[in-house]
C-alpha cells in the first residue's frame, strides 16, 4: 500500500520509517526542494493548492494523511472527495482556527480557559469582561510553537498586543495558574476502536516543547483519556490525535488538539509497545491497531537550534538519538533523544545530563 503524506518534514519522516517494516511505502507532497523526509519515498514537489501537483499526488497513493494541520482547504477536500483522506477534512480544518476549536470543545462539554473573540477594537471590552486579565491574546490562525501570541497583563496591554499581532482576528484567553502541562495521545481505527497511550507531562521554553515524560497510571489519566475519546468520537476520527491540557488542581482544562502525530508522543518509538507513528499508519490503512502500553518509564528531550556532540549524547546510558537531517537554525527542531528505563534514578540522571547537553534549563 502507498501512503500519501501532505508535508515532508520530520513527522512524515518518522511515519515513513514506521511504515517500512509493515510493507507500507510513502509518497510526499511538499513545496520544499529537499525536505528531510524526501529520501524515504517519492517526493512530489508542489504547493498544496497546485491542482496539477495535487492530482499527480492523489493518483499515486492509496490513502492520504497530513503531517501538519495548516493545509489548504482545497487540498484536503479534494483528497476527501476521492475517498483518500484520513483523518477527515473537518477534523483538520477545525484545528486550524482557534475560535472554532474552542467552540467545539464547549459544545462537547470539555472545560477550557475562559475565552472570547476579538475582530475589532470594539470587541475589547466584551472580551475583557469574559477573559479578564492576565490573559493571552492569540491569532486565530497559524499559531504554533509560541508564535502568534502576546501576553496581556493588564487592560492597557490589549491594544499594543493586538497591534503586535497585525490586528488580525484573535482570541483572548484567560491565563490559568496551571500546575502541569499534559498531553494525551490516542488512535482511532476505521471501525471505531480507540486506544490511548499513557499521559505525557510536558515542559516548554519560549513556547517550544523541550521535554516530555510518560506518566503511566497518573491520577489524571482516566479524565484525560475520556476527554480525548469524546473528541475522537465526535469527529468520527481515523488516525492519531493529540490533546493538550492544563492541570489546575483536580481539574483538567483542554487547550488545543493536533489532528496528527505529535511531538510529545515521540517517546512512544522506544517507550511503547506500538509507536504513535505505526498506529497512525495502521489506522488509516485499515489494519488492526497495536497495543499502546508503555514498556517502561520514558523521557523525550528535543534538540532545538543546534546539536551538541552526538558522542556525548550516546555516552548517556540508554540514549536513543533521532537526527532529522535538518540544518541548524534558531528555534528549529533538529531531532530528539529518548530514554527508557525501569530504574527511576537512572532515568532522572540520564534526563538531567541530556537536558544539560541540549541547553534545557534545570532538569526538565
Amino acid at each position: 500500500m502507498n501512503i500519501g503524506i501532505l508535508g515532508a518534514g520530520q513527522l512524515a519522516q518518522m511515519l515513513a520509517l514506521a511504515g517500512y517494516p509493515l510493507g507500507l511505502r510513502c509518497t510526499f507532497l511538499a513545496p520544499e526542494e529537499a525536505p528531510c523526509a524526501a529520501p524515504l519515498g517519492r517526493h512530489h514537489r508542489g504547493d498544496y493548492q497546485n491542482s496539477a501537483a495535487l492530482a499527480a499526488f492523489a493518483d499515486s497513493v492509496d490513502v492520504a494523511t497530513a503531517e501538519f494541520e495548516h493545509i489548504a482547504q482545497v487540498a484536503l477536500e479534494g483528497l476527501e472527495d476521492r475517498g483518500l483522506l484520513a483523518p477527515c477534512s473537518e477534523a483538520i480544518l477545525l484545528s486550524q482556527e482557534r475560535l472554532q476549536e474552542k467552540s467545539l470543545f464547549t459544545r462537547l462539554g470539555l472545560p477550557t480557559a475562559r475565552y472570547a473573540p476579538i475582530d475589532t477594537e470594539a470587541d475589547f471590552n466584551s472580551a475583557l469582561d469574559v477573559a479578564g486579565t492576565p490573559a493571552i491574546l492569540k491569532t486565530r490562525r497559524m499559531g504554533y510553537d509560541g508564535k502568534g501570541q502576546a501576553s496581556v497583563a493588564a487592560v492597557a496591554d490589549l491594544l499594543p498586543a493586538w497591534e503586535s499581532l497585525g490586528r488580525v482576528p484573535c482570541i483572548l484567553e484567560a491565563r490559568v495558574p496551571f500546575e502541569r502541562e499534559l498531553s494525551v495521545i490516542a488512535v482511532r481505527s476505521r471501525d471505531g476502536e480507540c486506544r490511548v497511550w499513557p499521559l505525557s507531562e510536558n515542559q516548554h521554553e519560549a513556547g517550544i516543547l523541550r521535554v516530555s515524560r510518560s506518566l503511566s497510571n497518573d491520577p489524571m489519566e482516566g479524565l484525560a483519556q475520556g476527554y480525548c475519546e469524546r473528541l475522537l468520537e465526535a469527529l468520527n476520527y481515523v488516525g492519531v490525535l493529540a490533546l493538550e491540557l492544563f492541570q489546575c488542581g483536580d481539574e483538567l482544562l483542554v487547550n488545543e488538539y493536533a489532528p496528527r502525530v505529535h511531538n510529545s508522543g515521540h517517546w512512544t518509538i522506544e517507550g511503547a509497545v506500538t509507536s504513535q507513528f505505526e498506529n497512525h499508519l495502521r489506522a488509516i490503512a485499515g489494519l488492526p491497531l497495536g497495543a499502546t502500553a508503555a514498556v517502561a518509564p520514558s523521557v523525550m528531550v528535543n534538540v532545538i537550534g543546534q546539536w551538541p556532540s552526538a558522542r556525548d549524547i550516546l555516552a548517556v546510558p540508554g540514549a536513543h538519538l533521532h537526527d532529522y537531517g535538518k540544518s541548524p537554525a534558531p528555534g528549529r527542531k533538529l531531532g530528539h533523544i529518548t530514554l527508557v528505563d525501569h530504574d527511576a534514578e537512572a532515568l532522572r540522571q540520564g534526563t538531567a545530563e541530556l537536558c544539560r547537553l541540549v541547553g534545557v534549563a534545570g532538569e526538565g
